[in-house]
Formats: structure tokens, sequence, C-alpha cells
């Protein structure tokens, strides 16, 4: 016999609003802390988090950060290289100044983005799926609950 499974929402001790906070401010989704980069390494994630050993880093789930690289080509595109074009469309700069603010932006500025791409990614993740957290009941990653 399978015992009774309660259908009654769980409460999240991690909100969708501190997840978005957190999110915003390069944090741990799970705990809050300041861990999620390595200090004085600009492009390292930590592995995991120095608090509460939530893994930052999924081994089994390869390909997951590949979203935060398509966020940080997609808000460069939109937000660096359409605007200079566009100044170069309506003649607010010669053709010359908005191809190099656009070769150089297309490098500098993904560059100086990566942070909060990474830390963005992960809290879309989790606002969508926020009883993946380990503070709220999850596993960290999907496949732990019927709903993946």
């Amino acid at each position: 016999m399978k015992p009774a499974v309660s259908s009654a929402p769980v409460a999240l001790r991690v909100t969708r609003g501190q997840i978005i906070a957190r999110g915003l401010t390069h944090r741990c989704p799970n705990c809050g802390a300041h861990s999620l980069f390595r200090e004085n390494a600009w492009f390292r994630l930590n592995s995991d988090c120095r608090n509460c050993g939530f893994a930052f880093e999924r081994g089994g789930d390869e390909g997951f950060f590949l979203g935060s690289m398509s966020l940080n080509y997609g808000v460069t595109l939109m937000g660096f290289l359409l605007p200079v074009a566009l100044l170069a469309f309506f003649g607010v700069v010669s053709g010359r100044v908005a191809v190099g603010l656009a070769v150089g932006g297309a490098v500098i500025f993904p560059m100086l983005f990566y942070r909060s791409s990474r830390s963005w990614w992960l809290m879309n993740y989790y606002f969508f799926l926020p009883h993946h957290l380990p503070a709220n009941g999850g596993t960290g990653r999907a496949g732990g609950d019927a709903n993946t």
C-alpha cells in the first residue's frame, strides 16, 4: 500500500520576492549569502555556497548555464548594439564611430555583464521552480519531484 500523499501546498521558506532580490544582488538563491562568486576572481563561480553548501555548479546538468550565455548575448544585443545601430541610423554618430562602439562594446559589455547573467539565470530558474531550493524542501535540481 502506498502512503497517502498530501496535495496541500507547501509553504515556501524562500519566497519568489527573496529569490528576485538575491538574484539581482548576486547572492546565493538558497540562503542569501554573498557566496555566488569567488573573491578576487571576476569570472569564477563558486562550485557551492560557503554558508549553506548549496551547489551552484551542476555536474550532471551539462548545459545548465547555457541559458546565462543566451541571456548575456540577448542583453548585449538589445541593450547595447541595437542602440548603437539606431544612433548611427539616425545620424547621431558616424558610421565609423558606430562600428568602433559596436566592436568594442561587443567584447567589453558581455564581460562586464557576466556576473549578472549568471546570477539572473539562477534567479530565473528558481523563480519558476522555488520548490527545488533546499531551503524549500527540494534537492536543488530538476528530477526530484513530479514538477521537474
